[in-house]
């Protein structure tokens, strides 16, 4: 058959690697082409036989599941990897994630979400079972709000104030006006937050108010 997709199986228990084995048997597309029980192993197998989609336990003896998900994407980018592990904390999700990892799966899911996620590795999407996703998302959700929180926070509040006409494209004469400030101390003021910012002009200071949701953060305000 063709397409079929081939499989490395890693994981230090040969009953969790027999169990896997079993998965060609209802799903024709994918074929087990050789398993692994420790890093060095997985890495050598895949250099051996070149699989579409290493299934790899992050909990290896020696170097962990992460270490070598990371070298396999180094030196093998076209040979996806689908982590399939007991940790449910996001935290090991988004390292796996950095690792290159092109999946996240629990073992207590089951073959089904497995197998979903394998085939989308193979497609070159990524693939998180829904608990695990859920967690992701919302931790990504944090990180992002504590960024955005972040972003202003060199500014002084008359600088703030500063800020919102230009990134609505007022000239230093205009924004004088509204907030009764001289041109030159609004120059000032616009100064000041290009050099606290790392900015270049003004049209850099309009870009980054609206990157991190300016007016978005006043309407909450």
């Amino acid at each position: 058959m063709t397409n079929r997709i081939r499989l490395l199986i890693v994981d230090d228990h040969e009953v969790v690697r027999l169990g896997l084995r079993t998965l060609p048997t209802d799903e024709a597309d994918l074929e087990v082409v050789a398993e692994a029980g420790t890093a060095e192993q997985a890495l050598l197998q895949v250099a051996n036989h070149h699989p579409d989609v290493v299934i790899l336990d992050i909990q290896l003896p020696g170097r962990s599941g992460l270490e070598a998900c990371q070298e396999i994407r180094r030196k093998f980018p076209e040979t996806q990897v689908v982590i399939l592990t007991s940790h449910g904390g996001e935290s090991f999700a988004e390292q796996a994630l950095r690792a290159g990892a092109a999946g996240y799966v629990l073992k207590q899911v089951g073959n089904e979400e497995l197998v979903r996620a394998i085939r989308a590795a193979r497609r070159g999407e990524i693939a998180l079972d829904p608990r695990t996703a859920a967690r992701v998302v919302g931790r990504m959700k944090e990180l992002q709000s504590q960024v955005e929180a972040n972003a202003f926070r060199q500014l002084s509040p008359r600088e703030m104030d500063v800020l919102a006409p230009l990134a609505r494209g007022k000239t230093n004469g205009e924004i004088g006006q509204l907030l009764n400030l001289s041109e030159k101390t609004v120059g000032n003021y616009v100064s000041n937050m290009l050099e606290k910012l790392g900015l270049h002009n003004r049209i850099e200071l309009a870009a980054y108010a609206f990157e991190h949701h300016l007016f978005e953060r006043l309407q909450d305000e």
